[in-house]
């Protein structure tokens, strides 16, 4: 073993390389991305890494090696497994040979998603396993249980870290190379029976799939990670145990109440033992966390008399025994977890099926927020409310004092999101913007760079739900309203990701629209992964570019233009060109991501013919023009030089760049 200073994503990928992991396959996403390039960046010669065109397709790749034995692992983010919904439900039934471990990065917040869906549900749904670290090191340890429990029970499992555990730094003890399990697949042995999905076969392992998760809830009561800690004093404000990293929650359980098979009410009653008080004359008051809840409500209660903790390291199958022992005897539990109420659910009908007279709050009783990231001054408000913390109490905490004396941070300045300064996309909204205006239009977007697209003054995105849906949309809107021009913008790693079947129903249903392919060579939102388009795997390989224009004719399009966005009058009249064609049409509008190229020389602005018409802000809203003691002025510091503004200025003032 030996030490390393690692982020939560990293921590996870060698947990996972230390545990035999044989391939990985994902979909870029944040706030998962950074797993599959740590697997690609430390994987031993004998393990495969590769980038999917979408997350369908990872999980498909990630069970056809665990059915030969395999460990296998497959990356995404919460939106992510909808896209991996349809395969995921059936292999559920089917179960895996090898350890297969679907890692789903949360995202509370959201901070770069849309949605806040909580992967703990689907884990319910899909009656899987599921795992949910509180820390980096915990991240670490527990993935590589999540491979044996998988292994062992013969199913997938889920891994679900959220955005605080997968963007966390922290020093944490990792395994030497020596220490890594060695896995070698069996290989595939053919048999129908097993792996082929016939009704007579799910509905006897869906019987069997229910009577694994019962014995796996016994499994994970005794399941080191999810921890009981029992207080010492009889109300929650007594003098009680501490939660440090130093106390080990089998011991506290051994000096109190024995094993989960034989604890129960009348052989536990710590209100009496310790002073005799009831709960009716001393509420008995316990917190139930999970995630980074747990890791937050451990700060808070730092230095401080605790009460009873229980922490849920295994959200599903739920471990009932384990939490009965937490629930006996007490009168009020807080629940504490992002993002949705499922300890609190989960704990409210053990009360009710054990008949324990206990209140469970949380968010379904508003005691904590029903939406949103958790933070350490929201959780600590939630405690100091649920344990009754006078004012005075928190003024002499000696972390308060610490922080209390230092000045209060100026207010930070508001950044909105925006295109890049140079960004090619600018340029091809601007395009079909100044080609369609003054007619009724609808610009359905899609989800990446583009949906910046958005902002103003550019305002040219109208529609906005996931990836690749915009094609669609585009069709609905233009079978009700055969008047509007419907336009759809996806871009080129989206193309491949989920665009292709929309355009396929496009033609196919002969619908009237333009699909406006913004390729820019990579997946610049993620962080410029390769994708199918870009000519390289991410096993390093240069392989043959699949190329989109030939795709599209394939498909049936007939008007296919390939155009530079920053050549604006020829990409303007591509557009009218397109428009005026009949049926599904294309325009890919190819620039590269100002990200992965080296910059022209800035642009500069001549004062003398600047008449200040502040067209080139008005109209383009670049992050690179400003105005500096009234003057309009080009920020050398910003500008890539892609010339779009000089190309816009009524009187040429704007010049360099490009046209040096």
């Amino acid at each position: 073993m030996h030490k390393e200073f690692l982020m939560g994503n990293a921590a996870i990928a060698l947990g996972a390389i230390a545990a035999g992991l044989n391939l990985t396959s994902g979909y870029p996403g944040t706030p998962s991305t950074e797993v599959l390039e740590t697997v690609a960046k430390h994987r031993p010669d004998q393990t495969y890494v590769e980038w999917s065109v979408n997350e369908k397709a990872a999980l498909e790749v990630a069970a056809g090696a665990a059915y030969a034995g395999a460990r296998t692992m497959v990356t995404m983010k919460q939106v992510g497994l909808n896209v991996a919904s349809d395969p995921l439900m059936s292999l559920e039934y089917i179960g895996v040979k090898g350890g297969m471990v679907i890692m789903v990065a949360d995202d509370p917040g959201p901070i770069s998603s849309q949605t806040e869906q909580d992967t703990r549900h689907f884990a319910a749904f899909s009656k899987l396993p599921c795992f949910d670290p509180t820390s980096v090191q915990e991240a670490y340890d527990m993935i590589q249980d999540a491979f044996e429990i998988s292994e062992k029970f013969g199913t997938p499992v889920f891994f679900r870290p959220t955005t605080r555990i997968c963007h966390a730094y922290a020093s944490i003890d990792v395994k030497d190379e020596s220490e890594y399990k060695a896995n070698a697949p069996e290989g595939f042995i053919k048999d129908s029976r097993r792996w082929v999905i016939f009704p007579r076969l799910s509905n006897a392992n869906h019987r069997k799939i229910e009577a694994r998760n019962v014995e796996l809830s016994d499994v994970f009561s005794e399941y080191e990670r999810n921890e009981l800690i029992f207080e010492k004093g009889a109300c929650a404000n007594a003098a009680g145990v501490s939660p440090s990293a130093e106390q080990s929650a089998n011991e506290l359980q051994a000096e109190t109440t024995g094993t989960a098979e034989n604890a129960g009410a009348a052989d536990f009653s710590p209100a009496t033992e310790a002073t005799g008080n009831t709960a009716s004359i001393c509420p008995k008051r316990g917190i139930a966390a999970g995630g980074i809840g747990y890791a937050l409500m451990r700060e808070v209660l730092k230095g401080k008399d605790a009460p009873r903790t229980l922490k849920i390291a295994t959200p599903h199958p739920f471990p009932e025994k384990l939490a009965v022992r937490f629930l006996e005897g007490l009168d009020e539990v807080l629940c504490i977890e992002e993002l949705d109420p499922v300890i609190e659910r989960e704990l409210t009908y053990i009360a009710g099926k054990y008949h324990l007279p206990v209140r469970i709050l949380g968010k379904l009783t508003h005691d904590t927020e029903n939406a949103g990231e958790n933070s350490i001054d929201l959780v600590e408000g939630y405690i100091a409310k649920f344990l009754e913390w006078d004012k005075k109490g928190l003024e002499d905490d000696s972390v308060s004092q610490a922080v209390s004396s230092f000045p209060a941070p100026p207010a930070l300045p508001i950044r909105p999101p925006v295109l890049c300064a140079g960004c090619p996309h600018r340029a091809s909204f601007y395009a079909v913007k100044r080609a369609m205006q003054g007619k009724k239009t609808i610009f359905c977007g899609d989800i990446g760079c583009y949906t910046l697209g958005n902002a103003m003054p550019l305002d040219m995105c109208d529609t906005c739900l996931c990836m690749g849906a915009g094609i669609n949309i585009a069709q609905g809107v233009k079978h009700i309203e055969p008047d509007t021009s419907a336009f759809a913008f996806v871009g080129d790693s989206t193309f491949f990701a989920s665009a292709i079947t929309g355009i396929v129903n496009a033609v196919y249903n002969q619908s009237e629209m333009t699909v406006v392919i913004l390729d820019n060579s990579t997946t610049a939102m993620t962080g410029h992964q390769p994708h199918p388009g870009t000519g390289r795997t991410m096993m390093g390989d240069v392989v043959a570019k699949i190329n989109i224009e030939k795709v599209l004719r394939g498909i049936g399009l007939k008007f296919v233009e390939t155009v530079d966005p920053l050549d604006l009058t020829k990409a303007i009249k591509t557009v009218k060109h397109a428009v005026a064609e009949p049926g599904v049409k294309a325009i890919i509008f190819k620039s590269p991501c100002v990200a992965i190229v080296k910059p022209n020389a800035p642009l500069t602005i001549d004062q003398a013919k600047c008449i200040k018409c502040k067209r080139c802000i008005r109209e383009i809203g670049c992050p690179g023009i400003v105005i500096t003691d009234g003057n309009v002025q080009i920020d050398d510091s910003l500008c890539t030089g892609c010339t779009l503004c000089s190309q816009i200025c009524p009187t040429g003032a704007i010049g360099g760049g490009l046209n040096e």
